[in-house]
């Protein structure tokens, strides 16, 4: 072990473990998320909460999460080591440059994580926008009163109390279409 080592410095050696952790635990992460055993809950956070849902949020994840420490620690060996081996731009030129990169990172996986977050969609239908979608009578609508209906809302089959527009009944079956909503009751009109 002593004889791998043996042809790095002290610096070189602790830009090399950075590297080597951060990595380790980036693919550890992958591959855990990849056979699909990384759960929400399984991040280790270290610090204050950030709402990834809020407006003014820029982050998608939290700052100081395993995968924004992982991700500087690699991107900070990578570079470090590559400019204070390879380049020989001196350790103060490394250490600024491998912590830009690392922070660079940071920043990147966290707006990557925002676009992700931003694909996520409720699937919440609401009653307003139910107006102008048609469907038909499930259960006849008396003339001044209410029965229920099937709408077809953005491809979905879903039932609601609903009045006639009309002065008439509206049997069972009867092909309809959304005029209005009245609080929670729909007001249809024969097609």
């Amino acid at each position: 072990m002593s004889e791998m080592f043996s042809q790095y410095n002290g610096v070189e050696i602790f830009f090399l473990i950075s590297a080597i952790v951060g990595g380790l635990f980036v693919i550890l992460k992958f591959a855990m998320q990849f056979i699909g055993l990384d759960h929400h809950g399984a991040d280790m956070d270290v610090g204050h909460d950030l709402d990834a849902h809020h407006a003014d949020s820029d982050m998608g994840f939290k700052f100081l999460s395993l995968h924004g420490i992982t991700s500087f620690l690699m991107m900070f060996g990578l570079v470090g080591l590559a400019l204070y081996k390879e380049s020989q731009s001196g350790l103060l030129f490394s250490m600024l440059g491998a912590s830009l990169a690392g922070l660079v990172s940071v920043w990147i996986i966290g707006k990557l994580f925002l676009l992700t977050m931003k694909l996520k969609s409720s699937g919440t239908i609401t009653i307003d926008s139910t107006v102008g979608a048609q469907g038909k009578v499930y259960l006849r609508i008396p003339k001044n009163g209410t029965g229920r209906v099937l709408i077809n809302v953005r491809n979905s089959l879903r039932e609601y109390d609903a009045a006639t527009n009309d002065d008439e009944e509206l049997k069972t079956d009867t092909p309809v279409r959304v005029v209005w909503v009245d609080g929670n009751v729909l007001v249809v009109e024969r097609i």
